[in-house]
């Protein structure tokens, strides 16, 4: 049975969902992740329209320009009246070669433009760029051809094998048919190769007729998204630096300690040590180290009540011993005693420590009731001057001839965050512990007052004093022993367990509180003129 602590509070305040320290970082460095992944994103996919728009308009300038050229210069008139202009094929392809050579003059690099497509009237092609500069089927577009190596070559490889999606808005035939119409038409779709590629249709008109058109196709769509794909790579690393940094973090501050944590629980379960000891954890300013406080406080409060235990079976051992030792040796006498007086007295001598044992027992049920009353009991802000008064009156109805009871309040509005039953019983014991040693006629005075703590809270104390002979200087903690006794002279043996103080200290150390006992006197020196019981407790906020 513990006599000391029943509870332990934390000291450390209890902190809100998003005052965590570790919530927080797990917030802020997953999110960081993500806002550095949809940052990059948003950029990139912003850069990809402005681009493909761009390429588009550069398209539809270039068709413009060709197509007057190739009207000028490959288009025949017609030799007789009724007949339709009509485009030359070879004047086509000669155009197409004066225009865009095979190799850049400055450079010698091989021409790296759009792939330029002519088509007559019934849509058959008849110049091709590629088919001209005799690279069809090797490299017909921009982007078709060596991959690279690195990381460009990998984003290549990735447009290539489509890893994003690619919308056809419209086929090759039918943008071609469409500028037959004489109507311009622009798309994209996947060319023969496989490769991304964007294309501007344009008609090609002599004196309102429409003789042919001529497509552009551009694979340079596919080198941009490759290239955007490559400059999205650092957002990605470091999207993924940000997130094993947060998993390292996270183990380290989390799942490391929490190990700690249980080996040290084991530790306590399997080798009998008494308390949990994490010093390095306890030391931590977030909830790990709250966790960690915690669990060191309850297993210290577990191993005060298994010792408190311990003593309360040992003290109850001795303490039955005693009258059990009688009551056995009474009745041995009682045998051998043929005398009817002595007999007589050797039954009263058993009937007593029967009595003895049964208020024992009794006390010892209370005590126990009133730990369990007092570790599970529900807390209630309870108005101690209302309380005390109550406790008073029901002494005035007593006629037992004993002193009387006068309760003085200074502060009516204190209240205190205890159980009220166990609370009652405290002052219940002290009352009849004053009034045991008070005189008959005597008075046992209760007064209360509220004081200011050195930690910045209020106390109310409440004193009990009697009229008695006082308390023996070296007594003065012994009191609040279980089973001490220390009665007047005269007083019955065994009338009282010496259990009423040891509940009333291990009542109010459960709700933070201290009890003492001192001395009434009118100054050093002089005379003692009854004992005075102090109980301080928390005043509720």
């Amino acid at each position: 049975m513990a006599s000391a602590t029943a509870t332990t509070k934390s000291e450390r305040p209890i902190r809100g969902f998003f005052g965590s320290r570790t919530a927080q970082l797990i917030f802020l460095w997953n999110f960081a992740g993500l806002v550095i992944l949809a940052v990059g994103v948003l950029v990139l996919s912003e850069t990809r329209a402005t681009l493909t728009n761009a390429q588009r308009g550069a398209l539809q300038v270039q068709g413009t320009v060709l197509a007057n050229l190739l009207v000028d210069d490959a288009v025949i008139e017609p030799g007789l009246p009724g007949e339709r202009p009509y485009i030359d094929a070879s004047a086509a392809g000669h155009t197409l070669l004066n225009l865009i050579p095979h190799t850049q003059p400055l450079t010698g690099e091989p021409y790296s433009g759009p792939r330029i497509r002519v088509f007559d009237l019934q849509g058959l092609e008849v110049a091709d760029t590629a088919a001209l500069h005799g690279d069809l089927g090797e490299a017909p577009l921009d982007g078709d051809g060596p991959q690279g190596g690195g990381l460009a070559g990998l984003a290549r490889q990735l447009e290539t094998f489509r890893f994003t999606p690619w919308k056809t808005t419209l086929t090759l035939e039918d943008e071609r048919r469409q500028a037959l119409s004489g109507t311009p038409a622009s798309g994209q779709r996947l060319s023969e190769s496989g490769a991304r590629v964007i294309s501007v249709s344009l008609p090609l008109q002599r004196v309102g007729y429409v003789v042919g058109a001529v497509t552009l196709e551009s694979g340079d769509v596919e080198r941009i998204m490759a290239a955007e794909r490559l400059s999205l790579l650092p957002f990605i690393l470091s999207a993924a630096l940000v997130i094993l940094s947060s998993a390292l973090l996270l183990a380290w501050n989390l799942a490391r300690p929490l190990r700690s944590l249980a080996m040290a629980a084991d530790a306590v379960r399997l080798s009998g040590v008494a308390k949990l000891d994490v010093p390095h954890l306890r030391k931590r300013h977030d909830e790990i180290g709250d966790l960690a406080h915690s669990l060191e406080a309850m297993t210290g409060a577990l191993a005060e009540r298994i010792d408190a235990n311990e003593r309360f079976a040992a003290d109850v051992s001795h303490e039955i011993k005693n009258p059990l030792t009688s009551i056995r040796s009474a009745v041995e006498t009682a045998r051998a005693v043929n005398d009817p007086e002595k007999r007589e007295q050797l039954l009263g001598i058993i009937a007593s420590d029967v009595g003895r044992l049964d208020r024992l027992i009794t006390d010892m049920t209370r005590a126990t009731r009133l730990e369990s009353e007092t570790a599970r009991g529900a807390l209630e802000r309870i108005p101690m001057a209302q309380m005390l008064t109550d406790l008073a009156g029901s002494y005035d109805s007593l006629s037992d001839g004993r002193a009387r009871v006068a309760f003085v309040s200074e502060a009516n509005a204190a209240e205190v965050l205890a159980p009220p039953g166990p609370l009652a019983q405290v002052f219940l014991n002290l009352i009849d512990n004053a009034r045991s040693f008070s005189p008959p006629g005597g008075t046992v005075r209760l007064r209360m007052g509220v004081m200011p703590a050195d930690d910045h809270r209020t106390t109310v104390r409440v004193t009990v004093e009697d009229e008695g002979p006082g308390i023996p200087e070296a007594s003065l903690d012994k009191v609040f022993q279980r089973f001490y006794t220390d009665r007047p002279k005269g007083t019955a043996f065994g009338t009282n367990s010496g259990l009423g103080l040891s509940i009333a200290r291990q009542i109010i150390q459960a709700q933070e509180g201290r009890i003492w006992a001192e001395n009434v006197k009118d100054g050093p020196g002089a005379p003692v003129r009854g004992a005075r019981f102090v109980v301080e407790l928390p005043a509720a906020k």
